[in-house]
C-alpha cells in the first residue's frame, strides 16, 4: 500500500473503532475520543511533540465557540422554560397546527429562525418549545426534534448568508439573490423530505429512555400559573435573530468602517447576539414575570451542570477533526476526487461529501471544496454557478458521524445511545445531501 492508502486505512480503522468502543463497550465517549485521536496520530505517523498540541488546538478551537453558545443558549432557554414561555410558545403552535402536525411546526419555525443563523445556535434557541411540545402532545421527542435539526441544517448548509455559502458564492462568482432563490426552491421540499417525512417513518421505530435529564431543565410543570404573553416570548427568542441579521446587512445599513457599522457587526456576533438576548430575557422572562434577582442566579447556575458532557464531547469531536487534518487524512480524501473525471457540479458535491467525512465540519468541507473546484468550473465556463454553491452545500451535509460536534449534540439532547444517532441524525443528514443534489441536477437539466 501507498502512505497516502495506508493513512486513509488508519482513519477508517479509526472511527469503526471508536463506534464499538462506545456503542458496544460502553466506554466514556471523552475519554474514548481523545484516545482514539491520539493514537491515530500516532500510527499516522504525527511528530509526537506535535499531536498533543493538534488536538488541544481542535478542541480549543471547537469550544471557544460552542461553550460560549451552548452556555448562553441553555441560560435563554432555562428562563423561557421556568417562565412558561416555552410552554406559551408550544401552546400557540399546537394550538395553530393541531396536535397531529406540529412536525410541520417544528419545521416551519426552524426554516425562519435559522435563515441568519449558525446551526448550533438555532438549536440551543428552539429545543426548549421542542420539549415542551413533545411533553404536551405525548409525542416522541424524535417527531418534534427531527424536523427541528432538518430545518435548521437545510438552511445552514444551502442558503445565503451562512459563512460558507456566502464563501462558496464569492469562489464560484455567483450572483447572491439568485442563489437564495434556487436555495429556498431546493431547500424547502428537502426538509419536508428530511423532516416531517422522515420522522414520522423513523420515530416509531426508534424507542428512547423514558427520563431524559436535560429535558427538566426546559420544562415547567405547574399547569395552573400564568404564562407569558406569546409576543414577548416570541420576541425575546427572535432577538438574537434580529441582531444577527443587523450585523448581515451592517454595510447596507451604514458605511463601512463607520463607528455604527461597527456597533452592528458587535451585536451581530452570535455570541454577543446571544448575551443580550440572555440578559434581555432576564427581565422579560424573568424580574417582569415576578422572579428575584436570586432566583435568576439560581436559574442560570443549575441550568449548566448538565451541560458540560455535551461540551466536552463537542471539544473532543473538533479534536479528532484537527488530528484528522494535520495527520494528512483529509488531503488523502480529497486526492481520491482527481481519479473521476466528473461535472463541476458533482464534482463540488463529491469533494464536499468527502471533506465532511473527514473533518466532520459541513463549514470547512464547503470552503474547501468551492476553493478546489471553482477554477475548474470558471475555465470550463460552467453557466450556473448558483447551482454549484447548492450542490456544493449539499456535499457538506452528508454523513455527519463521530468527528462532528453536531453529532454529539444531537446525541445528548435527544438522549440517544450512538447508534440511535447514526439511525436517526445521519441518515437525516445524508437525505438532506442526496435529496438536494437530485434537486440541483433536475434544475440544472432543465434550465
Amino acid at each position: 500500500m501507498t502512505p497516502g492508502t495506508l493513512l486513509l486505512v488508519y482513519a477508517a480503522v479509526a472511527i469503526i473503532a471508536l463506534v464499538l468502543l462506545i456503542a458496544r463497550y460502553k466506554l466514556n465517549p471523552f475519554i474514548t475520543l481523545t484516545i482514539v485521536s491520539l493514537g491515530l496520530a500516532l500510527v499516522a505517523g504525527m511528530p509526537a511533540k506535535d499531536i498533543v498540541a493538534s488536538y488541544e488546538g481542535g478542541v480549543g478551537k471547537t469550544l471557544g465557540h460552542i461553550a460560549l453558545i451552548v452556555a448562553l443558549g441553555t441560560m435563554l432557554g432555562k428562563m423561557m422554560a421556568e417562565s412558561g414561555g416555552a410552554e406559551q410558545i408550544a401552546r400557540t403552535l399546537i394550538a395553530r397546527f393541531g396536535e397531529k402536525n406540529v412536525h410541520w411546526a417544528m419545521v416551519c419555525i426552524a426554516f425562519l429562525v435559522g435563515l441568519p443563523i449558525f446551526f448550533e445556535v438555532g438549536f440551543v434557541l428552539l429545543v426548549p418549545i421542542a420539549f415542551n411540545v413533545a411533553r404536551r402532545t405525548g409525542t416522541s421527542m424524535l417527531l418534534v426534534g427531527l424536523p427541528m435539526v432538518a430545518g435548521l441544517s437545510v438552511v445552514h448548509g444551502l442558503v445565503p448568508p451562512h459563512p460558507a455559502a456566502m464563501i462558496a458564492v464569492g469562489e464560484y462568482h455567483a450572483d447572491v439573490g439568485r442563489t437564495i432563490f434556487y436555495a429556498l426552491l431546493v431547500g424547502i421540499p428537502t426538509a419536508i423530505i428530511a423532516g416531517p417525512l422522515f420522522a414520522k417513518f423513523i420515530a416509531p421505530r426508534i424507542t428512547l429512555p423514558a427520563v431524559n435529564p436535560l429535558e427538566a431543565q426546559f420544562i415547567q410543570q405547574d399547569e395552573a400559573r400564568v404564562l407569558p404573553g406569546f409576543g414577548i416570548t416570541l420576541l425575546t427568542i427572535l432577538l438574537p435573530v434580529i441582531l444577527m441579521l443587523l450585523g448581515g446587512w451592517a454595510d447596507v445599513l451604514a458605511t463601512p468602517g463607520s463607528h455604527l457599522n461597527n456597533l452592528f457587526r458587535f451585536i451581530g456576533n452570535s455570541v454577543v447576539a446571544l448575551l443580550v438576548a440572555t440578559l434581555v430575557s432576564f427581565y422579560t422572562l424573568g424580574l417582569a414575570r415576578g422572579f428575584s434577582r436570586e432566583t435568576i442566579l439560581k436559574f442560570t447556575q443549575e441550568c449548566l451542570a448538565p451541560t458540560a458532557g455535551i461540551t466536552l464531547l463537542v471539544g473532543a469531536g473538533g479534536g479528532l477533526n484537527r488530528i484528522l487534518v494535520d495527520s494528512g487524512v483529509a488531503k488523502e480524501i480529497v486526492g481520491l476526487s482527481a481519479v473521476f473525471h466528473l461535472s463541476p457540479l458533482m464534482l463540488g458535491w463529491i469533494l464536499a461529501a468527502l471533506m465532511r467525512v473527514a473533518t466532520g465540519s459541513a463549514t470547512v468541507a464547503m470552503s474547501t471544496a468551492a476553493g478546489i473546484v471553482a477554477p475548474i468550473a470558471l475555465a470550463s465556463g460552467y453557466p450556473h454557478p448558483e447551482l454549484l454553491v447548492i450542490a456544493t452545500g449539499a456535499g457538506s451535509l452528508i454523513l455527519s458521524h463521530v468527528n462532528d460536534g453536531g453529532f454529539w449534540l444531537i446525541k445528548e439532547y435527544f438522549n440517544m445511545t450512538v447508534a440511535q444517532t447514526f439511525k436517526t441524525w445521519t441518515v437525516l443528514e445524508t437525505i438532506i445531501s442526496v435529496v438536494a443534489l437530485g434537486l440541483v441536477s433536475l434544475i440544472a437539466a432543465v434550465i
